[in-house]
C-alpha cells in the first residue's frame, strides 16, 4: 500500500479520480489518499512522511535529491500565475513600504514573488484560503493568491498588483511551472516507472471522460461553484499535465536557474 496525498484542489482531484477509483490498470498497486492544502502537503515532501505527493515546483527544486519527478500531473501556467492583490490601488514600486501575505514559504507563489518584488516591508505566511480576509481586514496590504482565489477576488472589492505568471513569461518567454508529483526515490526504479505510467493513464482518463471526475471533484470542493471549479480544471489541466514534454522541462529548468540565481536555492 503506498501513501499518496494531494490537495483537494479541482485539478488535483481531477486528474486523480481514476486512480482512487480504480478505473484504469494500476499494475498491482493500492494506494492510500489523504488530501492537504498545497503548503502541508510541501511540508509533508521536506519530512517524507509520503511515498507519492503533489507539490510546488518551489518545494521540488529543494528537495531533487530525495524525490523523482513524474512526468505526469504537473500543472504548467499559461497566463494563470498566482496574482499579487490588495484593496488599495498600488504597483510594484510600492512593494518596499508594503506588507504582504503569501500561502506558504514553499509554495512557487512565494518564489515567484521574491523574483518579482525582492524588497518589501514585512511578509506573512498564511493559509491560502485566509488571504483575501486579512487584507480586507487590514491585517496586510496586499497578499498573494492561488487556485480558484483568482476567479473571485474582484468580487470582493480588491484589485490586482501584477500577474506574477504573466510577470515570469514576459521575463522568460516559458510558462510558469507550478507543481508537480513526486515519488519517493527510496521506492526504487520499477515502483517508479509504473506509477509513471499509472499516472498518464489517470490523467489521459480524465480527459476523454472529463464529466467522470465531477462527482469526486464536487466531493473535494463542497463551497466552490460549479462554474469556477471548471474554470480551475481548464485553467491547470493542459497538455503538459498528460506529459511536461520539451516546454515543460525547459520552463522547470528556467526557474531553477533563476532561483538559483537570486539565492532562493542552493
Amino acid at each position: 500500500m503506498l501513501s499518496i496525498a494531494i490537495s483537494p484542489c479541482p485539478n488535483d482531484t481531477f486528474i486523480f479520480d481514476a486512480i482512487f477509483h480504480n478505473r484504469i490498470n494500476l499494475e498491482g498497486l493500492k494506494f492510500n489518499f489523504q488530501f492537504h492544502d498545497v503548503e502541508t502537503l510541501n511540508h509533508m515532501a521536506m519530512t517524507g512522511s509520503m511515498d507519492v505527493l503533489k507539490v510546488s515546483f518551489f518545494t521540488y527544486l529543494l528537495l531533487q535529491q530525495n524525490y523523482a519527478l513524474l512526468d505526469s500531473g504537473s500543472a504548467i501556467g499559461f497566463g494563470n500565475g498566482p496574482l499579487l492583490i490588495s484593496k488599495n490601488k498600488y504597483t510594484l514600486e510600492d512593494l518596499p513600504r508594503l506588507s504582504v501575505a503569501v500561502p506558504g514559504r514553499y509554495t512557487t507563489a512565494h518564489m515567484l514573488f521574491r523574483i518579482a518584488a525582492p524588497i518589501f516591508r514585512e511578509k506573512h505566511f498564511m493559509l491560502f484560503s485566509d488571504i483575501e480576509d486579512a487584507i480586507l481586514d487590514g491585517s496586510v496590504n496586499a497578499g498573494v493568491i492561488i487556485h480558484e482565489n483568482r476567479f473571485t477576488y474582484e468580487q470582493k472589492g480588491l484589485q490586482k498588483i501584477v500577474d506574477l505568471g504573466a510577470f515570469w513569461e514576459k521575463q522568460t518567454g516559458s510558462p510558469i511551472p507550478l507543481g508537480g508529483i513526486l515519488a519517493r526515490k527510496g521506492l526504487g526504479y520499477d515502483i517508479i516507472n509504473k506509477l509513471n505510467r499509472i499516472m498518464f493513464r489517470s490523467v489521459e482518463f480524465a480527459f476523454k471522460n472529463p464529466e467522470v471526475a465531477m462527482p469526486f471533484v464536487r466531493q473535494h470542493a463542497r463551497e466552490m461553484d460549479e462554474e469556477v471549479m471548471k474554470k480551475h480544471i481548464h485553467l491547470y489541466v493542459n497538455e503538459n499535465t498528460l506529459s511536461l514534454g520539451t516546454g515543460g522541462k525547459v520552463a522547470l529548468a528556467k526557474l531553477q536557474q533563476i532561483a538559483r540565481e537570486r539565492g532562493l536555492i542552493n
